[in-house]
């Protein structure tokens, strides 16, 4: 890929950009963002596109489909509501580009409306003089679905409601910009304008170098101090609550908790005690300080607000009155996000801020008013009608925002009835036009029209604006903004600055920092997933030896005078058994057996079925994963999926199974070589060796008994990977008794229960105890006495009835691990006699 061709302001690149833009001129016209009022090309575009004149067409493919590769690499996705499977980002391959003194505008306006909302809300649940007053029609809050009741009289931490903000903001083909609607009940983008950057920097890093793009890592910075400042402590606890994996920005979500060093929680993790609340960790109940909140404020606390609720914390907004916990943002300040109010905001601004509104909202009409309902009814061809409250037209299902102008006869008496009947559920609004960016589609440019949502933090300086933010590009010519919905992508927002850039990150700049190597406590659903995690994948590798010991013995089964039937028949055997394929009538054929555990979706054993898992249970702890990792689970996934279509012929099949086995090769070496040795890791080692030492006692009773003949045993050899170690201490041929004592006995092979069984042990003298009493917990009861027992074990005396002992023994150990460590639900409180609550 050639490199990147210099920002050049001479005439000859404007001649380069207009010959290029001749050849790639957009059909349906120039984009406005693109033009100036002037009709020529904006000087800060000029340089963009001026870079793509200098590459060619095939450069710029392989750098565009790069950055597609680095989306799914890096594992960027989002979810439809109500799809079970996550979708890759849509990540626009061209950045939306303002200069600064637009953008001084923009921060300005957003900076000034994030303190208008806050002090409306300080208001609204304090001492409601704005309704009392009547500034503000009393509908309008208590209309309101958002109106939390329980929170009134409460002050929160630091007398802020808002610390984290969200303003939608397009501009018209004029040049002006608009508020479109305001967000502060759990706002979500942020995390997705990061991973843009990381892209679409990689994607162009001398352009992205060269036009001075302010960098992001500043407001972050900012906003995690501003957190840590609101708990009033040192090394406060902060959490990101999540609903959880099927989220549809559970992605994002997890990467800002991992960018920004945060414990990401789900609200079954945590429980309060005392008006206090605590994350469930494995070393017992630990104090949490802050909490920014992924979960709308109906679905917090199922004691005070829908009972319903399985995302949120019993007690919680007891904790929150008595000041014992700061949310970012408070339960209620959603409250700011309805329609009805936008109309209010400008005079609500000259008496709260005693200034106007920097950044205007779009005209709105709260229709609970006659004149304003009148007014709206008669020029209702121009007007949109929305909800004043939440998001669905009432009367009009499936509805969100209508046109007048749309309504037939019939509708639009219907709609003229029922807002004389209930006018506060109506909004009135101007249509506004949006302004159109440029995309690269189809080999081309193409206009489309684009909202951008910036974002405001609050810190012990004020409120500090994303430079940049989270940029939606719709998919459709239509360029009225009510309009733009599903389908939209997603574009980087470069705020070219004036002057150069320093680089940031979210490192300190102080050398004063208090020197931590056991970071933080580990939470109970984390160790969980961690286990089974590491269980999940030790799984698929057993499963994968096991249908490449059956395709080699195949291959070699078409050799004349072929006696070694035993092993594959123990082989077809082992793999029904463990669910691996499916038991069908008539049975399927060896090869079809074993195309079937490797990469069949049917059965819940099968390879390809125990790596979803994997996938699953990494997905809930992904910010605990390096990127390294998770790349590989997926590379697994994949590789396995790829046998689901068409019957494979045994080499292809025996190719696959190996290229998989490497993959979980690396995936081992990289989780032992580059996880810290902290509690996490030992829970993820913890579930290998379960798993490891269960299989091996099952690999022991299927290929090692009486009847064993010498290529069952070799298959066993094989199975543990220890066909060269046995060579080199016997010379003579596999025998029953060395067999079963490399696979079950021997301390020095990592392939063996004994060694299993130690590592086991080992782990569980590290982990937490909750009781300091001098008595073994019952996983390390379990673990000392196996441990004992495997190490005076003679070999001779196994057999099938003593191995399958140890392995009930194994797994009543792991149910002992998880009732100690994995508590969840309702009984995950009962901690015996905790050591303190920190």
């Amino acid at each position: 890929m050639p490199a990147e061709r210099p920002i050049d302001p001479s005439g000859e690149a404007s001649r380069r950009v207009a010959s290029w833009l001749e050849r790639y001129a957009p059909p349906a016209g120039v984009p406005d963002e693109l033009v100036g009022l002037d009709g020529r090309v904006r000087a800060h575009w000029k340089r963009l596109l001026d870079t793509l004149a200098g590459l060619g067409r095939d450069d710029i493919d392989d750098r565009f489909a790069a950055a597609g590769r680095r989306i799914r690499d890096m594992g960027v996705s989002y979810r439809v509501l109500g799809e079970s499977k996550e979708r890759s980002w849509p990540l626009s391959r061209l950045p939306l580009l303002l200069p600064q003194a637009e953008w001084r505008e923009i921060e300005a306006g957003v900076a000034q409306r994030a303190e208008l909302l806050d002090r409306v809300l300080r208001d609204v649940y304090g001492e409601g003089r704005l309704v009392k007053e009547g500034a503000l029609p009393a509908a309008v809050v208590a209309g309101s679905p958002e109106y939390i009741r329980p929170m009134a009289g409460v002050a929160p931490p630091g007398g802020r409601w808002l610390r984290f903000y969200a303003a939608d903001i397009g501009r018209g083909p004029d040049g002006r910009w608009w508020v479109l609607g305001d967000r502060a009940q759990a706002p979500s983008g942020a995390g997705y304008a990061l991973e843009n950057r990381l892209v679409l920097a990689r994607t162009f890093p001398r352009l992205y170098r060269d036009m001075k793009v302010q960098r992001l890592a500043p407001f972050f910075r900012d906003f995690r101090a501003g957190l840590a400042k609101a708990a009033q402590q040192k090394d406060p606890r902060i959490c990101l609550l999540t609903p959880g994996p099927f989220s549809e920005t559970y992605s994002e979500q997890v990467n800002l908790a991992r960018y920004l060093g945060l414990l990401l929680v789900e609200g079954a993790d945590l429980v309060t005690s005392e008006r206090k609340l605590h994350v469930r960790t494995i070393a017992g109940l630990k104090r949490v300080d802050v909490v920014w909140r992924r979960v709308d404020a109906d679905w917090c606390d199922p004691l005070e607000l829908n009972a319903a609720s399985q995302l949120g914390v019993p007690g919680l907004l007891d904790a929150i009155r008595d000041g014992n916990v700061t949310l970012a943002n408070m339960p209620g300040a959603g409250l700011v996000e309805s329609r009805a109010l936008l109309g209010f905001l400008p005079a609500l601004a000259r008496r709260l801020l005693g200034e106007d509104l920097r950044l205007a909202n779009i005209a709105t009409w709260w229709c609970g008013q006659d004149a304003a309902r009148d007014e709206v009814l008669a020029e209702l061809d121009e007007r949109a009608v929305a909800p004043a409250f939440g998001d669905h037209l009432a009367g009009f299902p499936g509805k969100r925002v209508a046109l007048g102008g749309e309504f037939d006869a019939a509708e639009r008496a219907r709609l003229a009835d029922l807002m004389r009947a209930r006018g506060m559920d109506y909004v009135g609004q101007e249509v506004v036009q949006l302004s159109t960016t440029p995309v690269w589609s189809e080999g081309g440019l193409a206009p489309r029209p684009f909202a951008l949502r910036v974002f405001a933090a609050a810190t012990a300086e004020g409120w500090r604006v994303m430079p940049g933010g989270f940029c939606r590009v719709s998919d459709r010519l239509d360029v009225r903004a009510i309009t733009m919905g599903a389908g939209a992508q997603s574009a980087d927002v470069w705020v070219l600055a004036d002057r150069p850039i320093d680089n940031a990150s979210l490192l300190p700049t102080s050398d004063d920092i208090e020197i931590v190597r056991m970071v933080g406590d580990l939470p109970s659903r984390a160790a969980d997933n961690l286990f089974w995690m590491g269980r999940y994948i030790e799984r698929a590798e057993a499963t994968l030896r096991l249908v490449r010991c059956l395709c080699n013995r195949l291959t070699e089964a078409d050799a004349p005078n072929y006696s070694g039937r035993q092993p594959i028949e123990r082989l077809e055997r082992i793999l029904l058994a463990w669910g691996a394929a499916p038991a069908k009538t008539p049975r399927l054929a060896a090869a079809e057996l074993a195309q079937a555990a490797a990469g069949g979706s049917e059965a819940p054993g099968s390879a390809l079925s125990v790596a979803r898992a994997a996938r699953q249970a990494a997905s809930i702890i992904r910010e605990r994963l390096s990127q390294d990792i998770w790349q590989l689970i997926n590379r697994l996934e994949s590789r396995l999926q790829d046998l689901g279509s068409g019957l494979c012929s045994e080499p292809e099949l025996l190719e696959t199974a190996e290229q998989s086995l490497h993959i979980v090769a690396a995936l081992s070496g990289l989780i032992d070589e580059n996880v810290n040795r902290v509690a996490g890791w030992s829970f993820l080692d913890l579930g290998k060796r379960v798993e490891r030492a269960i299989n091996a006692c099952r690999f022991a009773r299927a290929f090692a008994d009486e009847g064993a003949t010498i290529d069952s045993l070799d298959t066993l050899l094989e199975l543990i990977d220890s066909q060269i170690t046995y060579r080199s201490r016997y010379l003579a041929g596999a025998a029953l008794a060395p067999a079963l004592d490399m696979a079950m006995l021997d301390p020095y092979n990592p392939r063996s229960v004994c060694f299993q069984v130690t590592r086991i042990d080992e782990h569980l003298a590290g982990l937490p105890i909750l009781r300091h009493d001098g008595l073994m917990e019952q996983p390390r009861r379990l673990s000392v006495k196996l441990r004992a027992e495997i190490e005076v074990e003679d070999a001779v005396m196994l057999d099938a009835t003593r191995i399958f002992a140890v392995e009930q023994r194994l797994m009543n150990l792991a149910d002992a691990l998880a009732g100690r460590y994995f508590l969840q639900g309702s009984d995950a409180a009962h901690f015996e006699e905790p050591i303190r609550l920190a």
